[in-house]
């Protein structure tokens, strides 16, 4: 048996988003965060499938979007990636609307505004067009707070480093510079340096979602660092096994808002303009404060643009020995 996946594919700013428009599992009409949980039990092999090696690679991003069940949106969305099947991937969003606005896939309830059923909750997208095509989105996330200051870990080859724990989607590990780390460096040395500080706070610190507690665990680590391009600050987004994100993460920058915000050091109506490892740039902007359970937090928003690289159709042959992917330790 071969199955056939039909799949649009973008960047957001440098990191690769392929929409899954054909192809994806049925799933019962439920809120999106159930149906998500249903993919994960029976139908991750589709996310591994097209995000690994040999369909994929190791930073590759991607979405499959569904009827919403919310009256007040126009689609529903689980995010894909070679880290798991996350709650909320800012990318992902950007990449998916434009690919949904361009191909003519979904048509907003409200012209100039896409509102996405997401398992993190509700985001609203706004979207500028240039003829047919969308020249720029600003997306407004989820609340985001922070969650823990100055967590120490004693990371393997560098000594104790003090993090901070933030929540912009997926909660973070916040990394600025201090004694025993300097700053950025390489891809290949903040991806080591990733895996280790991930290794050094299990059993340190497990976050959870105050409102949603199926949103919960750190698997993600932003680097920060001072801006190259003209931004306000720099940032190295890790997530999965290996992976660098070559914008500057959609999530991350929301993470490192609620953080600045959370320390007094970004007020509400400010702007944070965060820079990626390439260059680009994602426009971070705190549109108000707001409670999550006992924290406070902000409502984040972010200017981004993305383009569609081509059309793709993924064959997964059940005659292929490497038809659920691999990924080389």
């Amino acid at each position: 048996m071969r199955k056939t996946f039909f799949c649009i594919d973008s960047h957001a700013c440098g990191n690769p988003v392929r929409v899954v428009a054909g192809g994806g599992p049925i799933l019962p009409h439920l809120p999106i965060a159930d149906r998500r949980a249903l993919f994960l039990r029976d139908h991750d092999w589709i996310r591994t499938a097209l995000m690994f090696e040999p369909r994929g690679h190791d930073i590759m991003s991607g979405a499959i979007f569904y009827p919403p069940w919310r009256e007040d949106c126009d689609v529903a969305v689980l995010f894909i990636e070679v880290s798991g099947c996350l709650p909320m991937c800012g990318a992902g969003t950007i990449g998916l609307s434009t690919v949904l606005i361009e191909e003519g896939l979904v048509t907003p309830r409200v012209p100039g505004i896409l509102s996405l059923e997401t398992p993190a909750g509700r985001v609203d997208v706004r979207y500028e067009m240039e003829g047919d095509r969308v020249a720029s989105v600003r997306l407004f996330n989820v609340p985001s707070y922070l969650h823990a200051r100055d967590v120490v870990a004693e990371v393997e080859g560098l000594g104790p480093l003090s993090v901070d724990i933030a929540y912009g989607g997926n909660f973070y590990a916040v990394v600025e510079p201090q004694a025993h780390w300097p700053g950025l460096s390489g891809a290949a040395e903040t991806v080591s340096l990733s895996q280790r500080l991930l290794c050094a706070l299990q059993g340190v610190v497990e976050p959870v979602h105050p409102e949603n507690p199926d949103i919960r665990g750190l698997h993600h680590v932003i680097w920060c660092d001072a801006p190259r391009a003209g931004g306000d600050g720099r940032g190295a987004v890790f997530y999965g096994d290996r992976a660098i994100d070559r914008s500057p993460g959609g999530t991350g920058t929301f993470a490192r808002m609620a953080q600045l915000h959370g320390r007094g050091r970004l007020a509400v109506g400010a702007s944070w303009r965060n820079e990626s490892p390439i260059g680009t740039i994602f426009e971070g902007r705190i549109e108000e404060a707001v409670r999550i359970g006992p924290f406070a937090g902000i409502r984040p928003s972010l200017g981004a643009w993305a383009r569609i690289t081509g059309h793709n159709t993924i064959f997964v042959d059940d005659r292929d020995p490497l038809r659920h992917g691999f990924q080389i330790a």
